[in-house]
């Protein structure tokens, strides 16, 4: 999976997404503005939710980590005095029941093992803390690669796509949180809207080599890419263009002790 890749090229690509989508999430992951919680980024990235996170408990509360070492570096540098660590959710560094909320955005589909991780998430948050997660409506074709994926399925039916990773389908992240124990379990749709000025801005970081998306799209020689592109430019509404996403997110809490 190509995500030792540049953090900039990542946030070029995914992150003018996961930046908006930061804010509804810590809102329906319930971390209030100054409510001195204590809250742990599980893949994060080059930081997209972090940031949000540093903005409502402050830097010195938020802890992150990443198994991408590009990632890590990329999230120390926008966010200087984050606790940032590479690691991935499957084997979680702190003891038990360390933190108020543990978020997981954009990364459970991602997992090498998903129920462990999302375990492990529940094992390191506090007796009645926040374990929350999201993941791209890609099963309903609303996610931000839905036009792509479908586009690639258009020239070519044996294309893969992400609608069968685990957490792209509805009921998938609530019935995953439920499996690890966690209690009060809900799940619902969060959307964002980003606005494209012209096809380009939307098509050129699909070339840079991210995620599954851009492993495909290095599959192709130049003329499918040229195909592929002009496939896509015919699946989008004329430029300029809206488009939006939405994301599963699940929320539970830990048992009481």
């Amino acid at each position: 999976m190509a995500f030792d890749v540049a953090g900039e090229m990542y946030q070029r690509f995914m992150g003018r997404f996961s930046d908006p989508l930061a804010e509804p999430f810590a809102d329906f992951a319930r971390v209030g503005h100054g409510s001195g919680m204590r809250v742990l980024d599980v893949g994060c990235g080059p930081g997209a939710l972090s940031v949000e996170l540093v903005q409502r408990v402050g830097v010195h509360r938020v802890t992150a980590v990443d198994p991408s070492e590009p990632f890590v570096t990329a999230a120390r540098e926008r966010l200087p005095g984050v606790d940032v660590q590479r690691a991935g959710a499957e084997e979680l560094p702190f003891a038990d029941a360390s933190f108020d909320a543990v978020l997981a955005q954009l990364v459970v589909q991602f997992m090498t093992d998903p129920a462990v991780g999302v375990a492990e998430m529940a094992r390191v948050a506090k007796p009645g803390g926040v374990v929350a997660a999201c993941v791209w409506d890609h099963g309903g074709r609303r996610g931000p690669l839905s036009p792509f994926w479908t586009a690639a399925a258009a020239l070519d039916p044996a294309a893969p796509n992400e609608d069968r990773r685990v957490g792209a389908q509805e009921g998938d992240l609530e019935d995953l949180l439920r499996r690890a124990g966690l209690r009060d379990v809900t799940e619902t749709g969060l959307t964002v809207t980003k606005h494209f000025a012209t096809f380009e801005e939307w098509w050129e970081p699909f070339t840079f080599g991210v995620g599954p998306a851009g492993d495909y799209a290095r599959t192709l020689d130049e003329r499918g890419l040229a195909a592929l592109r002009e496939q896509c430019r015919a699946v989008l509404p004329p430029e300029p263009f809206d488009l939006d996403a939405t994301a599963w997110a699940a929320r539970g809490t830990g048992p009481a002790e």
